[in-house]
């Protein structure tokens, strides 16, 4: 779809590279600039043959090139890609850009429709755009992770990076509506993507309820205050997700095990102590969720299991529609299900391509020149 789209992924970590992995499934040629030694992700955490897993996890379908952006030949170097380019991407903190002489101002000189992203945690201005910051700050003053409480009341701390992954989908957004602008109009444009106006972007549901009927916590029959909208304990320890909320769900439900009597309780509360409740405990438990699992998907009543990262490849949903693959460099990829996992390319090496990129723009450049 993005054939002959050209990015410049300037961008460490992960809601850049993210972004651009995305874009690069998509068909864009990404070519990813990294200093000398490689970029962070590449050396933290833990590694596969020694690269860092979230770098192998994110850069797959992409092109290495290597610059000095603190030298005047690299800086020279990065001007004459982005030249040639469609969309940049960065992820510096405010001000670096410009330091280096790659920023949107002095770029867009030379190419007018250039369409140029900075991802950052709060933006390029504003009392707070200076600081540093990571996912479970932007989790935070979103208003996101006080969704996220146990029994006690406590924000739970989730395993999973959503800001950071979320903001790189609304960085793509942004510069896929960009594309689209430029096609019709010929305009470049410059994008200030701030993670956390993203992640509060989630919460319009939240705001509504609290101006319209004073709860803090969104849809109230979606937070799990009824038993026909909830996560139940199996037998063997296991969790199911019970999402009945529609009357014809509830009914296939309670007909599907034999429970007519349960009929009329598909809004009681899901408090303990409550006999309807107690009744739905009860019967998961006396079930595994293997057997659980059967049910649902022999049963039309929004019943699934939840299942860990190691069970996502056999999963009748994700297992059947191919969106994970081993493409053969031992790290297993999720991608779109429209993606050919026969296209897929490993993560490049540091510097991989910075001969035939970087060489071939200079050759461009000089034959513009004559």
């Amino acid at each position: 779809m993005l054939e002959g789209i050209r990015v410049i992924d300037f961008s460490f970590y992960l809601p850049g590279p993210y972004a651009t992995l995305r874009l690069a499934d998509m068909g864009a040629k990404v070519i990813k600039v990294e200093p000398p030694d490689g970029e962070p992700a590449r050396h933290m955490g833990e590694k596969k043959d020694g690269t860092g897993l979230v770098f192998l996890a994110n850069n797959r379908n992409k092109k290495s090139v290597t610059l000095n952006l603190k030298d005047g030949d690299g800086q020279e170097a990065a001007r004459r890609l982005i030249k040639g380019a469609d969309v940049v991407i960065e992820s510096f903190r405010p001000g670096v850009t410009k330091r280096l002489g790659i920023d949107y101002e002095t770029v867009k000189k030379d190419k007018p429709d250039i369409i140029y992203c900075s991802i950052s945690g709060y933006g390029q201005s504003g009392e707070m755009s200076a600081l540093g910051s990571h996912d479970l700050n932007y989790m935070a003053v979103s208003g996101a992770l006080a969704q996220m409480k146990n029994d006690a009341g406590e924000p739970v701390h989730p395993t999973n990076t959503f800001a950071d992954l979320v903001g790189g989908i609304g960085a793509n957004e942004a510069i896929l509506s960009a594309l689209l602008q430029r096609e019709r109009k010929g305009q470049g444009c410059y994008l200030d993507l701030a993670i956390v106006d993203v992640m509060t972007s989630l919460m319009t549901n939240h705001l509504a309820y609290l101006d319209g009927a004073g709860e803090e916590n969104g849809v109230p029959l979606l937070g799990g205050s009824v038993v026909s909208y909830q996560i139940y304990q199996t037998g063997d320890n296991r969790y199911m997700a019970l999402a009945a909320l529609e009357e014809k769900f509830w009914e296939n439900f309670c007909r599907g095990i034999g429970r007519e009597d349960l009929l009329r309780g598909q809004f009681a509360a899901a408090k303990d102590g409550d006999s309807v409740y107690e009744e739905m405990k009860a019967l998961f438990r006396s079930g595994s969720m293997e057997e659980w699992t059967d049910f649902g998907l022999k049963t039309d009543c929004c019943l699934t299991p939840v299942l860990e990262t190691s069970e996502l490849s056999k999963s009748p949903v994700t297992g059947s529609r191919q969106v994970i693959s081993d493409p053969g460099w031992g790290i297993r990829q999720v991608h779109s299900g429209n993606v050919q996992v026969s296209s897929l390319t490993p993560p490049p090496e540091t510097g991989e391509h910075t001969e035939e990129a970087v060489q071939k723009d200079k050759n461009r450049t000089q034959e513009a020149q004559k």
